[in-house]
């Protein structure tokens, strides 16, 4: 009779600026491998293939986001060694410094690293590992509210914000899931990875999930146009959200500004991280997503409102910034707008 293999080890740490749903989420998919498929087809529970638990700064009970208590089964310099170490969202803003609220950790998941686990983050968790030093000179990825966050403050790293799941590093030891419920993602995958693809498999199948294979960026909203704090681009901010379909946008925010038009731009992009004329891209993406998903208009209808007259460039810009075509981000959003207006009706 073949022995059983040893149970993958995992950490799962944990800090007050996080969120349960991960932290339990994974939890409960981790350790349900190769135990719940036969409870479920031969009626009696399997051996389970994984083993995992929840690391704080201190061991004991951690209130983490909404006022839920974690209970943490070990410290940082408590925990034995693991094959996988996983850091769920910072649930913070994208400008929230970092490097000296999470020192410790930061410190832990260096240490971790350089002992051979598996480093997987969920969410904004992968800014940690930048903190780290870890993501220099490598493909990353993380929520898309944070990818501009990341790029600005990490230059060497190679942000990839439309993959909703990144591999990289020293070993592909380095695992990062973007945004909301690609966490699920990354749990099959570190599944799969250490236990098996039939064991993958059956945690998809009893948990009903489905992968995030058209990447994050469809869900992404214009997370940099919040307001700058240069009172000159504030402004011409407010006036462009009102004015993007105008012709010749550019030209009116340089007048606006009372800049000469290099100056502002060079002022713009500095402020914002994207030139005047990408940022008015972004802003007619953003209202054609909304057209889309709330109606029927012809897309050539769609390209005149917000503010192009080629239909055809607004689809291949589409295409480009979306990865979807117009016609594909309706099918998807738009019956799932319906079904929720009629579900809430």
């Amino acid at each position: 009779m073949e022995t059983p293999k040893p149970p993958v080890t995992v950490a799962l740490l944990v800090f007050p600026e996080t969120t349960a749903s991960v932290i339990y989420g994974m939890y409960d998919l981790l350790v349900s491998v190769g135990r719940d498929w036969g409870a479920i087809m031969e009626g009696k529970p399997g051996l389970p293939r994984m083993q995992v638990q929840i690391v704080a700064a201190q061991a004991g009970e951690v209130e983490v986001g909404n006022g839920v208590k974690v209970r943490a089964t070990a410290s940082l310099a408590g925990c034995p060694p693991v094959n996988i170490v996983c850091v769920p969202e910072v649930n913070l803003p994208p400008e929230a410094e970092l490097a000296e609220r999470f020192h410790a950790e930061i410190s832990w998941l260096k240490q971790r690293y350089e002992q051979g686990a598996i480093l997987a983050s969920a969410c904004s968790g992968a800014m940690l590992f930048a903190e780290a030093g870890l993501l220099d000179g490598l493909d990353a990825t993380t929520h898309w509210a944070w990818c501009p966050v990341l790029a600005e403050r990490h230059p060497r790293v190679k942000v990839r914000e439309q993959r909703a799941l990144v591999i990289s590093g020293e070993g592909q030891r380095l695992v990062m899931a973007g945004g909301g419920t690609t966490w699920l993602d990354l749990t099959l995958y570190l599944i799969a990875r250490t236990v098996g693809v039939e064991q993958a498999m059956h945690v998809a199948r009893l948990s009903l999930i489905d992968w995030h294979a058209i990447g994050q960026q469809p869900f992404a909203s214009l997370s940099r146009t919040r307001q700058v704090e240069d009172a000159v681009i504030a402004r011409c901010q407010t006036w462009i959200a009102e004015h993007y379909n105008e012709p010749n946008p550019v030209t009116g925010l340089v007048r606006l500004s009372g800049l000469a038009e290099r100056s502002f731009k060079r002022r713009f992009q500095q402020a914002t991280g994207m030139p005047p004329l990408e940022y008015v891209h972004a802003l007619r993406i953003e209202e054609a997503k909304q057209m889309l998903e709330a109606g029927d208009a012809p897309i050539e209808t769609i390209a005149h409102e917000v503010g192009y007259e080629d239909a055809a460039f607004l689809s291949r810009l589409f295409r480009r910034k979306v990865g979807l075509t117009p016609a594909q981000y309706r099918k998807r959003f738009g019956s799932l707008r319906k079904a929720l207006q009629t579900g809430s009706a």
